[in-house]
């Protein structure tokens, strides 16, 4: 596969291909929206995939971006690529075996749900009554790429109402009454798609047992509110714009429609996805029919994917989409924030991406710290890829952050069993197929920690790794419930964290812990983690105050072994275990000894509750009058602040 190749997004391939699939629902009661007016009558476009259980619960609502619809997978080999074919499917993260999968087309958009191309008070003859919640045929009604029809009324153009994310989230609610579901086994979506499932919770607490909201925000940035503000210009100073009402017209505003295009596609890459996509022919553009400049490669791709959005999207649903997203807002602080998730009672996993700099991960983590300060369960990774906010739309992503989204779709019943039980039925054959973890090997250090900590304690293991110890923990105290959450900086061990069920957190550990509230935890630790630390002081005195009692375990830099190196032989300590690294390629910042960490301790007014030294390489318990500044490899100590 060529780097252009994995670059490219799911969003890029689209067509104005019928929707075979779509099914049609209408809802009679008037829909009164949130910033005044009402739409009288309301249709819903929708498609889904699997079959809904007995009880309903295993539905998931998938929630699409602007350019988006509710084609989010292919339904069989013959069909049209969907947005989200990567994890949507038999066996992928979303899984259509186990899984009711739901995705609507949004309220104001044009592939088939209300919006702007409707006729004024459209009463239309075809409407599917109450739906039995089942995998239905597709709904006999005009392809929701058709535009509307022009007699008997005049569209609503530009005099569409405005439209809020509460007001799409009340349509698919809705929906789900309509199909039987009192409450979603997880909503799920990316960019526009998060802001509705964040919408979505934060409106109904208890819609859903899961929410994962992926490269999204608690609100818009000021500059991406401005690429907006842009693009709805462009559209409506197009000299076929005519004030909203051009559907009876020979001509559309599809230049103005396809600079907006190509100004979000922009948008979405990142400066070295657009420097891979474009910098080797840069010289060389395909040249294709159009009016826009093709000097560089570049331009001739975006006249390309600008040209080829008017086929499928209507100028008045994209201003209508893009201002509802603008005025989105959940809060611009910590606790405005808090206030909005204080009630919800789901579990949630947030993915942000390091080169998407539309919705950066700072917001993700806004929404995260809230989340963390109310006590909510939720896991957060930071993508690292170069392809920008495209990155949620693109195979090679979707494979990374993918497996973060099956782990926390893992049946209900899964998580709940004790551990003595043994699944059975489709429990089990997920059990087996998702059992990629292996065996927990603690090491000494960690199996100290791990006969300190009493049951029922509610623990943070600050650079958690690859979350032995935290597994280590639950299944230790298994019949006692725990709170145990991780923070961890490096992607593939935040996966391995996450895949075995436990909550994580991607966090830089130098900054502080500023997500946490005061005396949030029981117990803090901090595991062979202190010697690589930039602020050594202001990271004990956040353990202190998020936690009752902190454990340190930390490489005894006095260690014998490591004394004769440096003066015997002249040369840079090294030794099995935490020290065995080259002096110019080590993590290790800090070179802290027994008797080091002794005095700061005191100088913190702390007292050290457990004193447990051990000399790994010689596999021998070093006790506390055994000069265990000489002897010992390893420490572990306990303490609290009075």
């Amino acid at each position: 596969m060529t780097s252009s190749e994995e670059r490219l997004s799911t969003d890029d391939v689209r067509s104005d291909e019928p929707l075979t699939h779509a099914q049609t629902v209408w809802f009679e009661e008037p829909l009164l929206l949130e910033r005044g007016g009402e739409l009288p009558r309301i249709r819903c476009c929708y498609e889904t995939w699997g079959t809904l259980n007995a009880d309903a619960s295993n539905a998931i609502l998938v929630c699409h971006a602007v350019s988006g619809d509710s084609h989010a997978a292919r339904h069989d080999a013959d069909d049209q690529p969907g947005w989200w074919d990567g994890l949507i499917g038999p066996g992928l993260p979303i899984d259509t075996n186990r899984f009711f999968v739901v995705c609507p087309n949004v309220l104001g958009g044009c592939r088939g749900t209300t919006g702007p191309g409707d006729l004024r008070g459209e009463s239309g003859s075809e409407k599917n009554g109450a739906l039995d919640g089942q995998s239905h045929p597709p709904a006999s009604h005009p392809a929701p790429s058709d535009p509307a029809p022009t007699s008997g009324g005049q569209p609503y153009g530009a005099d569409f109402p405005r439209i809020t994310l509460g007001d799409m989230v009340e349509v698919q609610r809705r929906l789900a009454d309509s199909l039987g579901i009192t409450k979603w086994r997880a909503i799920v979506g990316g960019s526009l798609g998060g802001h509705q499932a964040l919408q979505w919770v934060s409106r109904y607490p208890d819609c859903t047992h899961t929410c994962i909201a992926i490269a999204t925000s608690p609100r818009l940035t000021s500059q991406a509110l401005g690429f907006d503000v842009i693009a709805r210009n462009a559209i409506q100073t197009d000299p076929h714009f005519h004030g909203g009402q051009y559907y009876d017209r020979p001509n559309r505003p599809v230049t103005g429609l396809a600079i907006a295009r190509m100004l979000g596609h922009i948008t979405y890459l990142s400066v070295a996805a657009m420097e891979a996509k474009f910098d080797p022919d840069r010289h060389d553009p395909r040249h294709i029919a159009s009016d826009f400049e093709q000097r560089f490669s570049v331009g001739s791709y975006l006249a390309h994917q600008g040209q080829k959005f008017t086929t499928r999207f209507d100028a008045n649903s994209y201003i209508t989409l893009s201002m509802a997203m603008d005025l989105f807002d959940l809060g611009s602080n910590r606790l405005r924030l808090m206030e909005t998730f204080d009630e919800c009672t789901c579990d949630f996993l947030l993915i942000s991406f390091s080169s998407d700099w539309l919705f950066p991960p700072d917001q993700s983590r806004e929404i995260v710290n809230a989340l963390t300060a109310l006590d909510k369960r939720v896991t957060y990774a930071e993508i690292t890829t170069d392809a920008g906010h495209d990155a949620f739309l693109i195979a090679r992503d979707m494979a990374t952050y993918g497996p973060l989204v099956q782990e926390r779709l893992r049946p209900l019943s899964e998580k709940l069993r004790p551990p003595t039980e043994e699944p059975s039925g489709e429990d089990a054959s997920h059990a087996a197929a998702s059992e990629t973890q292996a065996p927990v090997q603690l090491t000494v250090a960690e199996e100290s920690i791990l006969e300190i900590i009493p049951a029922g304690s509610r623990v943070l293991d600050l650079g958690c790794g690859c979350g032995e110890l935290l597994a280590a923990i639950r299944d230790r105290h298994a019949e006692t419930p725990m709170r145990l959450m991780g923070v961890e900086v490096a992607q593939e061990k935040i996966l391995s964290t996450a895949m075995r069920g436990l909550d994580v957190i991607d966090y830089d550990l130098n900054n502080g812990l500023p997500a946490f509230i005061d005396n949030q935890f029981d117990v803090v630790i901090l595991n062979a983690t202190l010697q690589a630390v930039d602020n050594v002081v202001a990271l004990l005195e956040e353990m202190l105050r998020v936690g009752k009692k902190g454990i340190i375990s930390f490489p005894n830099f006095a260690y014998r072994v490591l004394r004769d190196d440096y003066v015997t032989r002249g040369r840079s300590p090294r030794a099995a275990g935490e020290f065995d690294f080259a002096w110019h390629d080590t993590p290790n910042r800090r070179f802290p000894t027994i008797a080091d960490v002794h005095d700061l301790l005191i100088e913190l007014g702390v007292t050290i509750d457990r004193e447990i030294y051990w000399d790994v390489s010689q596999s021998r318990h070093i006790e506390a009058d055994d000069d265990p500044n000489l002897n010992a490899d390893t420490a572990v100590l306990e303490f609290h602040c009075d």
